[in-house]
C-alpha cells in the first residue's frame, strides 16, 4: 500500500510530461481555478451576512451616518446608490442608537418644528413655521404611497383681507418622485389632489398642481374628469368584462352543439354610465265622501230669540214712513209691519254652517337610476361548416337553414335579445381558414411539405449539428481521453505487440529496455512487456489446439459407431506400414 502511492504519483508525473505544452497549461488553469473557488467558497462562509441599514440617503446624511458608525466601530459597506450595509445582527440596535442621535436628517420635517418655540418670535416666523409643519405633514403622507419615492408640497396663502370680493382661495403644488418603472394611474392622482385640498382649509381640489420628476403635468387628467365625456379606465375594463361575459355565454351555449373550435363569437355592449336621479309628485282622482280622509272639520250654529227683533216684509215698501194719523173705523196694517200672529209663528232663530277638508291623495318618489346599464347590444357569429363523409372522402358541407335557424334562436335566448332595445344580431355559417383536411396525408408526403417549407431551418440545423459532432468526437474527446490516460493506457499494448520487436529488430539502442505503462497501470519495461505478450500468444495457440484435438476425437469415435469396418481398414493400413518400416 506505501508503496502504491508513490508508483502512481510517478505514473501520473510521467503521464503530465509527455503531454503537449497546451495540454499541460490547461490542467494547470483548471486546477487553479478550482483552488480559486474553494477559498472564495471557505472566504464567503467565514464572512459575516450583512443587511441593508439605510438606501438612497443624500450625500450629506450618508456621510453624517458613515461618520457615526466609525465612532461607534461598526463594519459597514457601501453599495452604489448610497446604500449602507451593516452586519445582520446588528441593524435594528444600530438604527436606534442612530435615531437618537437624529440621524439620517433628510426628509421634510412636520409639526415637530412647533415644539420649540422661541419666545418673541414674531407673527410671520409663526405663520412661515406653521406653513412649513403641513408642507411636512402633506410630503409625509404622499410618500406613503407605494408608488411615490419622495414628494415635496408648497403651499400658498393669500393675505386676509376684509373686503369679500376680494377674497382668494389657497392653492398648492406637489412634485413627485415616482419611483422606477412605477406610474400613478388618474384614480391615484386625483386621491392625492383630495388629499391635499381636505387638509387645507377653503382649497379647492382644482387649486391643486400636481408635477412629477420629468415635468409632466398629472393633475391635468384628473381635474378634466368631469369635463371630459369620455369613459376612465374602470368603465372601459367594465364594458370589456360585460362584452366576455355575452361572449363565453354564446359560445358555451353553441359549443355543446357544433363543437367548441367551430364558434366565434363577438359582443359589442353599449352601456350607459350617466348618474341620473327622479323625483316625481303624483295626484290621484279624488275619492267619495265616505272613502276620503277627513283632515279637519268645523260647525258653526248660532240660536237667537227673534219676538223683538225686525219683521214685516223685507224691502223698499216695508221702509216708508208712517201716513197721516187717522181714526178709520176699522184699522188696517201698514206696509212694513208685522201682526202679533207671525211674531209668535217664528219666536225663536237658528243659523248652522259646517266645513269639511279631505286629504289630497298624491304620491312622492325618489329614483335614483343605477349606471352601467346596457342600452344596446350588437352580437355577431359565426358557425364553421359541419364535416359529412361522401363516397369515402370527408368534406364540409354547410349548414341547413333549420339548423341556422336553431342557431339564432339560441343565440338570442342567451344574450337576452330585446327588439325596443334595439339589439342586432348576425349570424354567418362559413368554413374557417384554418379548417384542416380529414383525408390524412401519407408519411412521404408530410416529409416533402415539411421540407420544402422548412428546408432553410433544416439546413441551419443540420450544419450546426455537424459542427457540435466534429467538436465532440473531434476535439473534446481526445483532449479528455489524453487528460484522463486513457490513450496511454492502450498504446503500451500495441508498443509490445509490435513496437519493441520492431526496436529490437531495427536494432536501436535502448529500445529494448524503454519503459511503458502496463495493464495494471505499473511501469515496466519493453521485453518484459513483450515477454508477457508472447506468453498470452502461446497459452491461446494451446487452448487453440487442444480444442481442434478435441473435436477430431469427437468426430472419429462417431465414426466409429457409425462404420467400425472403415475404422478396423485404417488401423490395419497403419499397421501394415509400421511392420513395412
Amino acid at each position: 500500500m506505501a508503496q502504491a502511492f508513490p508508483q502512481s504519483l510517478s505514473s501520473i508525473s510521467t503521464r503530465f510530461g509527455q503531454l503537449s505544452n497546451q495540454r499541460k497549461i490547461g490542467i494547470m488553469v483548471a486546477i487553479a481555478a478550482v483552488f480559486a473557488l474553494v477559498i472564495g467558497v471557505l472566504m464567503w462562509s467565514q464572512t459575516p451576512s450583512q443587511k441593508v441599514l439605510f438606501s438612497n440617503l443624500s450625500d450629506k446624511d450618508s456621510g453624517a451616518v458613515i461618520a457615526s458608525l466609525e465612532q461607534m466601530n461598526i463594519p459597514y459597506t457601501i453599495d452604489s446608490g448610497n446604500v449602507i450595509k451593516v452586519p445582520e445582527d446588528q441593524v435594528y440596535n444600530v438604527r436606534l442608537r442612530l435615531a437618537t442621535q437624529g440621524l439620517p436628517k433628510s426628509g421634510p420635517a412636520g409639526f415637530e418644528l412647533l415644539d420649540n418655540q422661541r419666545l418673541g418670535v414674531s407673527q410671520f416666523a409663526e405663520q412661515v413655521s406653521y406653513q412649513r409643519a403641513i408642507e411636512g405633514e402633506l410630503a409625509r403622507s404622499i410618500e406613503s404611497i407605494d408608488a411615490v419615492e419622495s414628494a415635496r408640497v408648497h403651499l400658498a396663502f393669500p393675505k386676509s383681507t376684509v373686503f369679500v370680493r376680494e377674497q382668494q382661495k389657497p392653492s398648492a403644488s406637489v412634485l413627485l418622485n415616482v419611483r422606477g418603472g412605477r406610474i400613478l394611474d388618474d384614480a391615484q392622482i386625483a386621491g392625492v389632489m383630495h388629499l391635499v385640498a381636505s387638509s387645507v382649509p377653503d382649497l379647492p381640489v382644482q387649486n391643486v398642481t400636481i408635477v412629477d420628476q420629468k415635468g409632466n403635468l398629472l393633475s391635468n387628467d384628473a381635474n378634466s374628469t368631469g369635463r371630459n365625456p369620455g369613459l376612465d379606465a374602470k368603465q372601459l375594463e367594465y364594458v370589456h368584462q360585460v362584452e366576455l361575459s355575452y361572449t363565453k355565454r354564446i359560445e358555451d351555449i353553441l359549443a355543446a352543439v357544433w363543437g367548441k373550435d367551430n364558434v366565434k363569437a363577438q359582443v359589442t355592449a353599449q352601456l350607459d354610465f350617466a348618474q341620473t336621479e327622479q323625483t316625481s309628485e303624483t295626484y290621484k282622482p279624488n275619492p267619495t265622501p265616505a272613502d276620503a280622509t277627513v283632515r279637519s272639520q268645523q260647525t258653526v250654529e248660532t240660536q237667537g230669540d227673534n219676538a223683538n227683533g225686525a219683521s214685516g216684509v223685507p224691502g223698499a215698501l216695508s221702509n216708508q214712513p208712517p201716513g197721516a194719523a187717522t181714526a178709520p173705523l176699522v184699522a188696517q196694517n201698514q206696509p212694513g209691519t208685522t201682526t202679533a200672529s207671525t211674531a209668535a209663528t217664528n219666536p225663536n232663530l237658528k243659523h248652522r254652517e259646517t266645513t269639511v277638508n279631505y286629504e289630497v291623495d298624491k304620491t312622492i318618489s325618489h329614483t335614483l337610476l343605477p349606471t352601467g346599464v346596457v342600452r344596446r347590444l350588437s352580437v355577431a357569429v359565426v358557425l364553421n361548416y359541419k364535416p359529412k363523409v361522401t363516397n369515402g372522402q370527408s368534406t364540409y358541407v354547410p349548414l341547413t337553414s333549420a339548423e341556422v335557424g336553431q342557431a339564432e334562436n339560441l343565440v338570442r335566448e342567451a344574450m337576452g335579445f330585446n327588439t325596443q332595445r334595439g339589439d342586432t344580431l348576425n349570424l354567418v355559417n362559413a368554413q374557417f381558414a384554418d379548417s384542416m383536411p380529414l383525408v390524412t396525408p401519407s408519411m412521404m408526403e408530410k416529409i416533402t411539405t415539411v421540407a420544402s417549407t422548412n428546408w432553410l431551418d433544416i439546413a441551419r440545423y443540420t450544419v450546426v449539428g455537424l459542427i457540435v459532432f466534429y467538436l465532440f468526437f473531434g476535439v473534446l474527446r481526445p483532449i479528455m481521453r489524453d487528460l484522463t490516460g486513457a490513450s496511454k493506457r492502450f498504446e503500451p499494448q500495441l508498443a509490445g505487440a509490435g513496437g519493441a520487436a520492431a526496436g529490437a529488430a531495427t536494432g536501436e539502442p535502448g529500445a529494448a529496455g524503454e519503459m511503458v505503462v502496463g495493464d495494471d497501470g505499473v511501469l515496466v519495461s519493453v521485453s518484459e512487456h513483450q515477454q508477457s505478450a508472447d506468453e498470452l500468444r502461446q497459452k491461446a495457440e494451446n487452448e487453440a489446439r487442444l480444442a481442434t484435438y478435441t473435436e477430431n476425437l469427437a468426430t472419429i469415435k462417431q465414426m466409429a459407431k457409425e462404420d467400425p469396418r472403415v475404422v478396423a481398414t485404417i488401423i490395419r493400413e497403419w499397421m501394415l506400414k509400421e511392420e513395412s518400416a
